[in-house]
């Protein structure tokens, strides 16, 4: 598989965000998120994606993951929700906007947290600064494709849930004498990609992700009492 950068075989293979092919979850119980995979390309190698681990704060319920930049859409401030890839890209990582090159997207995805995240995929020149929010990004981590892409390196358990099989995956990454978990919707939306891009299914056969059925009822009750 050659896992050199071709930005028009990514960009053909991915979605526009209003595609009527694209999973678009939203719905008045979950809470709109938008990331952004983030690519940084090389000539003669596999490129990397750029992944953060988040601060610690007590505010965060995400605190401490591995996570794409990104963060809530704001209607308020964000006429986009692609405005909103780049504005968090922006703050988290100091990449000028006009700088990250825009693609398409992947399907939503959603967590058992009750967030739909969005995700935008772009890429930005290999010689880019990055310069990290200490209030928001511990580290700026870049795993290769190449790494990602390899079904060794993909973990997977299972459990039932009226009657299907629920499929939660991870990647162990290990960089610098350290070890970063890939988890949860991070994880998932890094499968989605691959799945989409390069035709290679990471899943195991017979199972699923979590779904809009899964968590409606718990949500849109918790909704209805705070209202």
């Amino acid at each position: 598989m050659n896992l050199v950068f071709n930005e028009d075989l990514v960009k053909n293979r991915l979605k526009k965000f209003n595609s009527p092919f694209r999973l678009s979850l939203k719905e008045n119980y979950l809470i709109d998120s938008v990331v952004l995979l983030l690519i940084i390309p090389y000539n003669y190698k596999p490129y990397n994606l750029v992944l953060i681990r988040r601060t610690h704060r007590p505010t965060d319920r995400y605190a401490g993951e591995m996570a794409f930049p990104g963060g809530l859409y704001e209607p308020q401030i964000d006429d986009t929700y692609e405005e909103t890839a780049l504005r968090e890209t922006e703050e988290e990582l100091g990449i000028p906007r006009d700088k990250v090159h825009i693609m398409g997207c992947i399907d939503d995805v959603i967590t058992p947290k009750g967030h739909t995240i969005t995700p935008f995929v772009g890429f930005i020149d290999k010689l880019q600064n990055m310069v990290k929010n200490d209030d928001e990004v511990q580290e700026i981590i870049k795993v290769p494709i190449s790494f990602l892409v390899n079904k060794k390196n993909y973990l997977e358990r299972t459990y039932k849930l009226r009657g299907d099989t629920i499929a939660v995956g991870k990647y162990n990454y290990k960089a610098n004498n350290k070890k970063y978990v890939i988890f949860g919707a991070t994880s998932h939306m890094i499968v989605n990609f691959i799945e989409l891009v390069y035709g290679l299914r990471l899943m195991k056969p017979g199972t699923r992700r979590i779904v809009l059925k899964d968590i409606k009822t718990r949500y849109s009750k918790t909704k209805e009492n705070v209202n």
